[in-house]
């Protein structure tokens, strides 16, 4: 089993004093109650085997060979059996996505999170495949289940440090820097530690920087899309403009026009 969270990239602190916003309350609740049922209770205590990773975390083979087209959805709701996993992604969910949450709103929020999530997950099966047909890595790795967040949370991240890019957090605890570089800086470790370390770890860094690319481009899309539709509002406006302009100036020539 592999965690898509978790690992060697929680050495970062975002100092700042934050509510509890619906949304993620929501998923702190759910994620807390399928970790604690699902996963310690029923399938470490009764079941004593893997089986809620095998069906609902994100297995490349299983996905593509046994159609459980619900997997890229559902991994992101496990987290591993040890509670460091499942801490970190929620302090990082609680802290970044309620102050996103409060900007954006919930239902904004809730479509962010889930397409971040899943999308790294879908790019994170797309990259296995390619690494196998490319560079003949170990094709029982298809067969790992990777389960956990942290492809949705590390969307957040990128989110963060565009919307708030000037705000200084702290990186290990200790060194303050702004939260665009930092986001940067997680990039560059995660892509660091796919070419020293290799994409068969505990820790799912394909997944990591896959929460990093469907977030950009999201934002990229909508900014896009917001221009867009503005600047077809505005063509619309400027000659419904021009339509009474030219209607006034009739007006002084030749009287009073009805429509």
């Amino acid at each position: 089993m592999r965690s898509a969270g978790g690992g060697g990239n929680n050495s970062y602190q975002i100092q700042m004093v934050v509510s509890l916003t619906p949304a993620v309350k929501t998923l702190l609740i759910v994620n807390g109650l399928v970790w604690a049922i699902g996963v310690i209770i029923i399938q470490e205590m009764v079941l004593k085997n893997s089986m809620l990773f095998s069906v609902f975390g994100l297995s490349p083979a299983v996905f593509t060979g046994k159609f459980f087209l619900w997997q890229p959805f559902t991994y992101m709701f496990l987290h591993s059996p040890q509670f460091m996993h499942i801490f970190f992604n929620s302090l990082m969910l609680w802290w970044i996505g309620s102050e996103l949450e409060q900007v954006w709103g919930k239902k904004n929020f809730y479509k962010y999170y889930l397409t971040c999530g899943a999308g790294a997950g879908l790019l994170y099966v797309a990259a296995m495949y390619l690494a196998i047909t490319a560079f003949g890595i170990n094709p029982n790795l298809l067969y790992v289940p990777t389960v956990g967040a942290s492809g949705a949370v590390f969307g957040l991240m990128l989110a963060y440090g565009l919307l708030f890019g000037d705000r200084v957090i702290y990186f290990m605890m200790v060194f303050p820097m702004k939260a665009k570089f930092f986001v940067m800086l997680l990039a560059l470790m995660e892509v660091g530690s796919i070419l020293s370390s290799g994409i068969g770890g505990t820790v799912n860094n394909l997944a990591h920087l896959g929460g990093l690319i469907v977030g950009f481009i999201y934002l990229a899309w909508a900014k896009y899309s917001k221009k867009r539709q503005q600047k077809k509002w505005m063509g619309g406006a400027g000659r419904r403009l021009k339509l009474v302009v030219d209607n006034d100036k009739k007006e002084e020539k030749s009287g009073p026009t009805y429509h």
